[in-house]
């Protein structure tokens, strides 16, 4: 790591608190599981909801189960800069994804009450509600509610254990109901900083620690459930079958070959969850449903997998007599880092003597919903080997203190602009 000139943020405050808060929802030695909603994400909000208001910042819960904080500035009109990321975590996930996001936020507007730092606009600190998707199969809900985006029937969702949504939100001490006086207000927040792990090989393979965010690939998330028909596996001939599964894994190859066609793209596809109708080893699996996950920065091709993958569907089912459903989850396009941000994360790398590459993100983050009503830039910190979403999850201390200093001097450079931000 290069030796910093100055390093302004208190990282041991910082990583005691990762750590602690590693400790809510722990499982085994290094993984965590806080699925949106639990008792384990509300046990981690109430710890990270003390930290905030020992940062100086006033906090509370909104209708849609955000933890917001807030540093007041001078002008209470004046666009809002928001920091943040997320806490939940997946069933089988890692200490570092998202926690850095809102642990780092919270040492900055620390850092900046301590130096008595005067600022117009109000400083806002977001640990957004279920970013992660994984429980009600769709992600992103906290910062979509905040922002006015939510779709009819986001309350009706229901986890494996047939909990909806709304039920979990009254479970976690929200109200629904609060959603319906609820608007978002255009222009309130002029601009969004996250900080998180690349989740991703690239800054380990180029021995840099942290990176600058150009854009976020956009998601598509689908789930296809096919229909054939239940039978004895050792009486009916193979000829005469409508084997749902069969035909699920004939779809689910030809999605790996679509994305792998054009070697240097960055096109991914995956199939994560799968289930079987009735799941015993001698009845002809007569109903399959799996999910899709196709990911690409460039929407155009896309669009054209998706497409192929379509075509691919219905072929497949003519061809072993089965019906389909295809329901889509999620459809976001491509969305880029503000090129004002990039400059000004640039700029100030270069006065901490590094010069950060600059790299998209496949994953998706609260930054994608965020990007459609402010201008928002990321900073990317190393992991090991890429490894994210699994216990074995890991961002040194020195990388992510490194990553929360950048985010700490942008942060202060952009709430110290006069005339607002830039258009």
């Amino acid at each position: 790591m290069p030796t910093l000139p100055h390093t302004q943020i208190n990282a041991e405050r910082l990583h005691t608190r990762i750590q602690e808060l590693a400790q809510i929802g722990r499982i085994g030695e290094t993984g965590v599981c806080r699925l949106a909603l639990s008792k384990e994400d509300r046990e981690g909000v109430e710890l990270v909801k003390s930290w905030m208001e020992e940062a100086g910042m006033e906090a509370f819960i909104d209708p849609f189960a955000n933890l917001v904080g807030v540093k007041r500035g001078s002008q209470p009109e004046a666009p809002v800069l928001m920091l943040g990321s997320h806490i939940d975590s997946q069933p089988y996930g890692g200490r570092y994804d998202g926690a850095i996001g809102v642990l780092g936020a919270i040492e900055v507007v620390q850092r900046l009450s301590e130096q008595g730092f005067s600022h117009a606009g109000d400083i806002e600190v977001v640990a957004f509600c279920d970013e992660e998707g994984c429980r009600f199969n769709k992600g992103l809900f906290g910062v979509r509610g905040m922002t006015g985006k939510l779709e009819a029937d986001e309350l009706d969702r229901a986890d494996k254990n047939g909990l909806t949504r709304r039920e979990a939100l009254i479970q976690f001490g929200c109200d629904p109901a609060g959603f319906e006086g609820y608007s978002f207000r255009e222009g309130r927040i002029g601009a969004f900083l996250e900080l998180h792990i690349e989740q991703g090989p690239v800054l380990e393979s180029l021995d840099e620690p942290i990176g600058i965010v150009t854009g976020i690939s956009g998601p598509l998330w689908l789930t296809v459930e096919l229909t054939g028909f239940a039978g004895h596996a050792g009486s009916v001939p193979m000829s005469m079958r409508h084997d749902a599964l069969l035909g699920s894994a004939k779809i689910i190859v030809a999605l790996n070959e679509l994305v792998q066609r054009n070697p240097g793209a960055p096109t991914v596809g995956t199939v994560g969850s799968l289930a079987v109708f009735p799941d015993s080893r001698n009845i002809i699996p007569e109903k399959v449903s799996f999910t899709v996950d196709l990911r690409d920065i460039d929407l155009m091709r896309r669009n054209a997998l998706e497409a192929e993958l379509l075509s691919v569907i219905e072929n497949v089912s003519m061809e072993h007599g089965l019906t389909y459903t295809i329901r889509e989850d999620t459809n976001s396009e491509p969305r880029y880092c503000a090129e004002w941000i990039k400059e000004t994360l640039r700029e100030e790398a270069k006065e901490m003597g590094v010069t950060p590459p600059e790299l998209m993100s496949g994953p998706f983050h609260d930054s994608l919903t965020m990007s459609y009503v402010c201008d928002y830039g990321m900073i990317f910190v190393r992991c090991l080997e890429g490894i994210s979403h699994n216990p074995k999850e890991y961002a040194s201390p020195n990388d992510i203190t490194l990553g929360t200093e950048l985010l700490y001097r942008a942060a202060r450079r952009i709430a110290a602009l006069e005339g607002g931000f830039p258009l």
